[in-house]
């Protein structure tokens, strides 16, 4: 008889455990303890739902994209995964429907690595007989967040000078997607590139400066002895 008291006691137990809805991303919007990663001791962490950090023509020689515009953070924050990834998806569809998809270059460049955690609770009919309330709260891995800083640069999009119109309107949209304050950069600088588009010009015409995918490479004048 004991026996199968605590068989339907399990049974009952397991009945209770319903998939919640996902919590909300308030909950884990500011940066309260330190990064916690995945490692071989944090285990069992669910993949970020951003998963592609680079899209258009991504092949296009740093020549090719001399404009570039950037959405930076004005806050001090956390950002969830599935936020980045509704941000890409909406900045991709409004640039490729409306300029093209091989006339960009753009890049997510927070990562989420920090793992968020959740202690969950059950929530049904005498489930305040199974649970303890606050003890052993410590929570299971939930989910991925990117921590970011004041002027750290979230998206960067490089074109041509005739779509800034059209780059700045993207990344204004993927704003929406993202909770605190945001600001639209118009680059001075050539591309992704760490150079001013004068200086830029000058280089690669001294033969200084050779391009490197989406970057360029320094040319060395080693002397053979």
């Amino acid at each position: 008889e004991e026996q199968a008291r605590q068989l339907s006691f399990f049974v009952f137990r397991d009945s209770c455990t319903i998939k919640m809805g996902r919590r909300p991303a308030r909950c884990y919007r500011y940066q309260k303890n330190k990064p916690y990663i995945k490692s071989r001791y944090c285990r069992g962490v669910p993949d970020a739902k951003i998963r592609i950090f680079d899209l258009g023509n991504k092949e296009a020689s740093v020549d090719q994209f001399p404009q570039c515009v950037h959405l930076v953070s004005d806050e001090l924050e956390q950002i969830s995964s599935e936020a980045l990834e509704a941000a890409r998806i909406c900045c991709n569809k409004y640039l490729s429907t409306n300029i093209g998809k091989d006339t960009f270059h753009l890049r997510v460049r927070a990562h989420p690595y920090h793992v968020l955690r959740i202690n969950k609770m059950l929530s049904c009919a005498g489930a305040d007989r199974l649970q303890t309330g606050m003890r052993g709260a410590y929570g299971k891995p939930n989910g991925l967040c990117a921590r970011v800083r004041i002027g750290q640069v979230l998206i960067s999009v490089r074109a041509k000078e005739a779509h800034v119109p059209h780059l700045i309107e993207a990344l204004r949209r993927a704003k929406y997607k993202f909770p605190g304050r945001q600001k639209i950069i118009v680059s001075k600088k050539w591309g992704f590139t760490n150079y001013y588009r004068d200086e830029y010009a000058r280089l690669r015409a001294e033969g200084a400066i050779v391009p490197d995918g989406s970057h360029v490479k320094v040319v060395k004048n080693i002397l053979h002895l």
